[in-house]
């Protein structure tokens, strides 16, 4: 069954475009042309991944992308002019996995969508180390079941954030650089800048850190990149 993508633009002419390069693809792709549309749709189709452009009547990208990430954990890529950099950060931080500036190619988002989905699947398949534990103080990980906990209790942790914690907690005490990490999570098909990794670490740490001014697992190397403690 083809996988589902939700693209909600208020520009038709992108929509159309997106819509009928997606479906070359073989996605199934939803759309719809203002934020309350969006949200509707987005609980009826119940679709694999969202795209979502920031500007738009009615209801922004923004708080969209909020709702949809209060009830479900599909990817999410924001779309923005690259003079509204400041919602980068926002996005990210209310639950967005990746942001795309315009104006791009659709072979950029392609790749991006690919690599989302791909992530979201990886969780699907047991690997060799499927059953791999790690324990660092209060902080539990079981990889095998998808499952971290904190002083006992369960931390819901999205794909990504999974993604990240595994990585690093895989890797004790040994510094990785912001291209291993990069490389290792988003895989090689997919730029991911500065800005987009603090955002995912800030939002781990405050997931799984009891003081997160003050991580005791995830530690910045400053001018290299970060380690699991």
């Amino acid at each position: 069954m083809a996988q589902t993508i939700l693209v909600v633009d208020d520009d038709r002419t992108f929509v159309k475009l997106m819509e009928g390069f997606l479906e070359d693809e073989g996605y199934r792709v939803v759309t719809a042309g203002n934020g309350a549309e969006g949200l509707q749709r987005a609980f009826v189709e119940n679709p694999d991944l969202a795209i979502l452009d920031v500007r738009m009547p009615e209801m922004d990208g923004l708080e969209l992308c909020r709702r949809i990430r209060d009830r479900s954990h599909i990817p999410i890529i924001m779309l923005t002019a690259k003079a509204d950099e400041t919602d980068v950060v926002v996005g990210l931080e209310l639950g967005a996995d990746d942001y795309v500036t315009k104006p791009f190619g659709a072979r950029e988002v392609l790749a991006r969508v690919r690599a989302q989905l791909r992530r979201t699947k990886v969780y699907d398949r047991p690997g060799e180390d499927a059953n791999c534990i790690v324990q660092s103080g209060d902080l539990w990980i079981d990889r095998g079941a998808h499952v971290v906990k904190v002083g006992g209790q369960v931390v819901n942790l999205r794909p990504l954030e999974f993604r990240l914690l595994t990585f690093l907690a895989e890797r004790p005490n040994r510094v990785q650089s912001r291209d291993d990490i990069q490389q290792g999570v988003w895989q090689e098909d997919v730029y991911v800048d500065s800005r987009t990794l603090d955002v995912h670490i800030r939002r781990l740490r405050e997931k799984i850190e009891t003081d997160p001014a003050r991580p005791e697992h995830v530690i910045t190397v400053r001018g290299f990149g970060y380690k699991f403690l």
